[in-house]
């Protein structure tokens, strides 16, 4: 009987190590999985926010008119820049160099804007190293953020840019300005997902931009929030990232 007894409470020991580890393994996987993801905004008590313009087109741009914003408070952002916009004829390289000089953080936005979901690996180091050399021949810098095209990625693309070194970031107030459907509804949009942690976006061809910027800072501001570049808010030497893109530190 009492040897009958071993030989159960063995078995339950070995079944329940068996259970522990297969368990342990799908932690494992799920947590690798939550790292798998771009950056949407940032798990903080602090109360930070950053600004960031997708610089895609030439056209009837506001590039100036944001920075003169952008310097009136001492705010300092973050320019995604598609690599063709620097190389159109309109002055855009000066328009770079002035971005970067004022001190304002500069990130990869491919150099076409292609889907990165539609397109092979060739493709997308073609984009992220043309755009690179660029950048890096106009202002000696070389990006290591970078945001997906219209914000389009599947797991194929956003483990191939990740494994090239770069920090994939999103958003989670978005202005929608390139509709350019009024003033009053793009101010709203933001201001009513703005949080700590919070990621926004806007567009250099914009034009409610500049005259929202100015009424978005100053309202976040006297509310007792600071401004940061992406760099500086999603800065953490160990962190996860959760089912809905918020960055955590570990």
């Amino acid at each position: 009987m009492v040897r009958k007894r071993k030989v159960i409470i063995a078995i339950l020991l070995i079944f329940g190590t068996i259970i522990t580890s297969i368990l342990g393994s799908k932690s494992i996987l799920v947590s690798g999985n939550l790292d798998k993801k771009p950056i949407f905004r940032v798990n903080t008590e602090k109360k930070e926010v950053a600004l960031t313009f997708d610089v895609n087109w030439a056209e009837n741009e506001y590039i100036y008119d944001i920075l003169d914003v952008l310097n009136k408070y001492n705010v300092k952002a973050t320019f995604f820049v598609m690599g063709k916009w620097v190389n159109y004829p309109e002055g855009n390289k000066e328009k770079l160099m002035k971005i970067n000089e004022m001190g304002h953080e500069i990130g990869n936005h491919s150099y076409v804007h292609p889907s990165f979901s539609k397109i092979d690996e060739s493709r997308m180091l073609e984009e992220l190293t043309k755009t690179d050399d660029i950048i890096y021949e106009a202002i000696g810098v070389k990006p290591t953020l970078f945001r997906f095209p219209s914000g389009d990625y599947n797991d194929k693309a956003l483990q191939f840019v990740l494994d090239k070194g770069y920090k994939c970031i999103q958003w989670d107030c978005d202005s929608v300005d390139w509709k350019q459907s009024g003033e009053k509804v793009e101010y709203e949009r933001i201001m009513k997902k703005a949080t700590s942690g919070s990621i926004m976006l806007f567009h250099n061809n914009a034009k409610y931009t500049p005259s929202n910027l100015d009424k978005i800072i100053s309202k976040l501001k006297e509310d007792g929030y600071e401004f940061v570049t992406v760099g500086q808010l999603t800065e953490c030497d160990e962190y996860y990232i959760d089912e809905n893109g918020e960055q955590h530190k570990k």
